[in-house]
């Protein structure tokens, strides 16, 4: 059928409004299937990550997912994190970057002026842990006492450099708060112990000399390892405040590579961890 000039202009202009409408990366739009926008990467499979995202809070969640990107791992711990933000990082890194990951969450407030949603139905927040592997055996507790506002710890068991490790996620509770800090380190501890391999990612709120991390540091060492329980320890900070308060600890794994990258999307900086194969660690 032959259409009129009329007929077609205005055909035409249908199909660019719905493009408009629908948008290139909408899925099953238009342009479905199309290449991401930014190179596609793989994870790095021996790689965990942890950050603080939140302070500002309101950053972009597409920024927040390109610094992920950056370094790929296979496992990330984020903490401070409210759901819809992790969901929309999570579609952005598979989008975009073409990067796939599990997610599991460890929420333990839900907060509507932090997360929002509706005064109803607030969003929900707290830790939240993407793995490019499964993650089974999911724990997500709170502390009994979390300080000035509730806090917890999330587990899983899932695969990093081939190998099957128990991983935590933890912040506890803000500064000045010593001694609730001190008990939620024991709790977490207590766990960690049950574990001959595990790695344990988060914001302890606290400097690697203070008193109320000795638990953590009788069961496990840092992936830094020129970062020690002493006042002298060299110790990279982790916060634009030039405080280490983020740790990657390691139980009956070897670290090979740890490195810190200050982003100006947080307050604290990210911290990954290069981890040694199984023959290396047999090796060493």
């Amino acid at each position: 059928m032959v259409l009129s000039r009329g007929a077609a202009w205005l055909v035409g202009a249908l199909v660019l409004a719905c493009v408009v409408i629908v948008g290139p990366s909408a899925p099953g739009g238009f342009f479905a299937g199309s290449p991401p926008e930014e190179d596609v990467r793989d994870v790095v499979p021996n790689r965990v990550m942890t950050w603080n995202i939140c302070n500002p809070c309101e950053e972009s969640d597409q920024d927040r997912a390109a610094e992920i990107a950056r370094y790929a791992p296979q496992v990330v711990g984020l903490q401070e994190a409210c759901v819809r933000d992790v969901e929309r990082i999570r579609d952005h890194l598979e989008r975009h970057y073409g990067l796939v990951y599990h997610v599991e969450y460890g929420a333990v407030l839900r907060n509507w002026g932090r997360c929002g949603g509706l005064p109803w139905r607030p969003g929900e927040y707290g830790q939240a842990m993407l793995s490019a592997a499964p993650m089974t055996d999911v724990v997500d507790e709170e502390y009994p006492d979390g300080g000035s506002e509730d806090r917890g710890y999330m587990a899983v068991t899932t695969t990093v450099g081939g190998q099957s490790v128990r991983v935590f996620n933890t912040h506890l509770a803000e500064r000045r708060q010593e001694a609730v800090r001190a008990e939620q380190a024991r709790v977490l501890a207590a766990e960690v112990a049950r574990h001959d391999r595990a790695i344990v990612l988060g914001d302890f709120n606290a400097v690697p000399y203070a008193p109320e991390l000795d638990d953590m540091w009788a069961l496990a060492e840092d992936a830094d390892p020129q970062c020690r329980p002493t006042a002298g320890g060299d110790c990279e900070v982790t916060t634009d405040w030039h405080s280490k308060f983020d740790y990657v600890f390691l139980r009956g794994i070897v670290p090979r590579e740890h490195h810190v990258r200050p982003s100006r999307y947080s307050d604290h900086h990210l911290l990954y961890t290069d981890l040694r194969g199984a023959q290396e660690q047999r090796a060493s």
